[in-house]
C-alpha cells in the first residue's frame, strides 16, 4: 500500500456533512488555545462520535475499519510492535499478509508514524482505521505483563541466589524502585488490574511458587516462579502493609494503597502460614471506578424503583443476603450513595472498611482491642445518625442491637449469610432476636448472586444439553425449544473463557403486612408459604432463566447460582 497522504480531519467531515462549518472553526479555537488533538475537540464536545470519525477516514483514504470490538487478535502478531510504539502511535499489529502486514491506527494520516512503525515490523504495511478508544482498552488487554513477571522473577531469584537479603533495609533504601522484588510486584498489579482481577494469590507450594489472579470470579494462574522468591515477596508485602515482619506462624491481615497506572487501588492483605511457606492473598479495590449507581448493578428496573421507595423510609432494617463474593457490597455502597446527603448523618461500622466514601462516617472493626461490631454500633447510635451501616450481622447481639435501633427511628442497613430471601425472617430468628423486633422492624430482605456475562465479542448460538433443557423447562414450559440460546466461543477479549464481566442476579421481600404478621407465627412454614406468595415468583432462579434467554449469560451460570439455594 502506498504512504497515506496528509489530509485535513476538519474537512473531510464538513465535506461529508458530519460537522458544520461554525463547529470547525469553534474546534480549532479550541486546539489552538488547550493544544488537544483536534478529534478529541470534536469527541468531547459532542460535534462527532469516534466511530464518526473513523468511518470518515476510512472513506477519504479508501482503507477498511475494523470494529476492534469483534476483532480476534493474535498476541503473536501483535508484538511486532512493542508496546511503547503502539501508545505513543495509536497503532496495532493485527494481521500477516504475506510479505506485508495489517496495522491498525486511530489516525491513519498521521506520516510520522507510518514511517516509524514500517521500520520497526521491517516490511512493507497496510493500514486500517480502528476507534481510539477500542483501541486503548485492546493495547491495555494484549500487551500482558506474563514474560516480564517471569524475567522479573528469575531476576529476584538470581539476585537472592543462597543468600539472605535483609528486606528490612528495603523500606526507605535508596534506588529502592529498582530491587527486583519491588518491578516483579509493580508488574504483577500492573497485569492484575489490566485483566480486571479482583483477587491476586501468591501460593508457595512443593517446589514452586504459584502466582493466581481471580477475575470474573473464577482463579486463572497467571505464572509461577522458583520458591526461592516467595519469602521475598512475602516479606515485602508485609512492609508495604505495616504488618510484623517477624511473625510468620500466625496469620496477619492489614491494607495499603497503590498507584497502578494513575489510578489508586486499595489492597487489602491476608497472609496464612502454610506447608511451605506463607500464602499471601491480596483484594484489590479500585477506588477510580467509584461507586456503582443502583440503575447499573442488573437489577430489574421495578425492583429498583421498589428498592429506592424502602431506603426513603425514616427508620427499619434493610438487610441484602448472599454469600461471600456475591455483590453485597457493592448493592450496600450504592444505596449509601443515594442516601448521602447534607440533611443526613451516615455512619458505617464494618470489618474491613472496602470503600472509602465522602462524607460517611465510616468506623473500622478492631478485635484485637475489643472495637466489636457490636460496641461500635451502641456508640454509633449516640452519634445521632440517621442512616446506620452495620458490615454484617455476625451474632444475637449485634442483631439485637441493630434491630432496636431500626425500631426506634434509624434507617440500618446489613448484611446477612442466608441462601434467599425467605428464609433470612427465619435465621434471625434462629439467631434469638424476638418474634416481634423481625416482625416489627423489618423492611425488606433482598437476596442476590453474581453470574459472568457472555463475551460480546465471541457470543454464539448454543444448543441446549438434555440436562439443560430439563432444567429451564421449569421456567419456560414448552416454550424452551422456541427460543435462542447465546455462549461464547472464547476469543482473546475475554482470555479464552467466553465471558467478560458479571451481572447481578435479584429477588426481593418487601415485608408487607401480611408478611410481617405471619413472621410473628409460630410456624415457620406458614410465613414461608405466604412470603412466597407476596414475592410472586420473582425468584432468583427466575431472574438467572430472565437473563439467559435476554442472551446476557448462558444456562450452566444460571444453574449454577440457582443450584447454590435449591439443596
Amino acid at each position: 500500500m502506498a504512504r497515506p497522504e496528509k489530509v485535513r480531519l476538519g474537512e473531510i467531515l464538513v465535506q461529508q456533512k458530519l460537522l458544520s462549518e461554525e463547529q470547525l472553526q469553534f474546534a480549532l479555537g479550541e486546539q489552538k488555545r488547550t493544544g488537544r488533538k483536534l478529534g478529541r475537540v470534536f469527541v468531547e464536545n459532542g460535534f462527532v462520535t469516534e466511530e464518526q470519525i473513523s468511518g470518515a477516514l476510512a472513506r477519504q483514504l479508501n482503507i477498511p475499519y475494523i470494529n476492534l470490538k469483534f476483532f480476534n487478535i493474535d498476541p503473536e502478531v501483535v508484538r511486532a510492535l512493542p508496546e511503547t510504539q503502539a501508545r505513543r502511535f495509536r497503532a496495532i499489529a493485527l494481521e500477516g499478509r504475506g510479505g506485508s502486514m495489517l496495522i491498525g491506527m486511530a489516525d491513519p494520516t498521521d506520516l510520522f508514524a507510518y514511517d516509524e512503525i514500517s521500520r520497526t515490523v521491517k516490511r512493507p504495511i497496510e493500514l486500517a482505521v480502528v476507534n481510539e478508544g477500542e483501541l486503548l482498552q485492546t493495547i491495555d488487554r494484549i500487551y500482558r505483563r506474563t514474560e516480564e513477571i517471569t524475567d522479573f522473577a528469575r531476576e529476584l531469584e538470581e539476585d537472592l541466589g543462597d543468600s539472605y537479603v535483609d528486606f528490612g533495609n528495603l523500606g526507605g533504601a535508596p534506588g529502592i524502585e529498582e530491587a527486583p522484588v519491588v518491578k516483579l510486584l509493580q508488574s504483577v498489579f500492573d497485569d492484575a488490574t489490566q485483566v480486571r482481577a479482583s483477587d491476586i494469590h501468591i501460593e508457595p507450594q512443593e517446589g514452586r511458587l504459584q502466582i493466581r489472579f481471580r477475575i470474573d470470579g473464577v482463579l486463572h494462574l497467571q505464572t509461577e516462579a522458583d520458591i526461592k522468591i516467595a519469602q521475598a515477596l512475602a516479606l515485602r508485602l508485609k512492609l508495604m502493609s505495616g504488618l510484623d515482619i517477624s511473625e510468620k506462624r500466625l496469620p496477619q491481615d492489614g491494607r495499603f494503597a497503590i498507584k497502578v497506572k494513575q489510578q489508586q487501588v486499595d489492597v487489602r492483605i491476608s497472609t496464612m502460614p502454610t506447608q511451605f511457606g506463607e500464602s499471601v492473598v491480596m483484594r484489590l479495590l479500585n477506588q477510580s471506578g467509584g461507586i456503582l449507581k443502583l440503575d447499573s448493578i442488573g437489577m430489574p428496573p421495578s425492583m429498583v424503583k421498589k428498592f429506592r421507595a424502602i431506603l426513603q423510609r425514616p427508620n427499619g432494617l434493610v438487610l441484602v443476603t448472599g454469600p461471600t463474593g456475591s455483590g453485597k457490597t457493592t448493592t450496600l455502597y450504592g444505596a449509601l450513595a443515594e442516601l448521602n446527603s447534607m440533611e443526613r448523618k451516615l455512619i458505617t461500622v464494618e470489618d474491613p472498611v472496602e470503600y472509602r466514601l465522602p462524607g460517611v462516617n465510616q468506623v473500622q472493626i478492631n478485635e484485637k482491642i475489643d472495637l466489636t461490631f457490636a460496641r461500635v454500633l451502641r456508640s454509633a447510635l449516640r452519634q445521632d445518625p440517621d442512616v446506620v451501616l452495620v458490615g454484617e450481622m455476625r451474632d444475637q447481639e449485634t442483631a439485637q442491637i441493630g434491630m432496636r435501633a431500626a425500631l426506634t427511628g434509624h434507617l440500618v442497613l446489613s448484611t446477612l449469610h442466608t441462601n434467599d430471601a425467605v428464609s433470612t425472617p427465619i435465621r434471625l430468628l434462629d439467631m434469638g432476636v424476638p418474634r416481634y423486633m423481625v416482625a416489627t422492624s423489618l423492611q425488606a430482605v433482598l437476596a442476590q448472586r453474581l453470574v459472568r456475562v457472555i463475551c460480546e465479542s465471541c457470543a454464539e448460538p448454543y444448543t441446549l444439553k438434555p440436562t439443560e433443557q430439563e432444567w429451564l423447562k421449569s421456567e419456560l414450559g414448552d416454550t424452551v425449544n422456541a427460543r435462542k440460546y447465546l455462549h461464547g466461543r472464547g476469543c482473546t477479549h475475554c482470555n479464552g473463557t467466553g465471558y467478560r464481566g458479571r451481572t447481578g442476579v435479584y429477588e426481593m421481600l418487601e415485608m408487607s403486612e401480611a408478611v410481617a404478621t405471619a413472621a410473628n407465627h409460630h410456624d415457620p412454614a406458614h410465613f414461608m408459604k405466604v412470603a412466597q406468595e407476596q414475592m410472586a415468583g420473582q425468584t432468583l432462579r427466575r431472574h438467572g432463566v430472565a437473563l439467559v434467554v435476554a442472551g446476557r449469560t448462558t444456562v450452566s451460570e444460571a444453574m449454577r447460582i440457582s443450584n447454590q439455594f435449591d439443596d
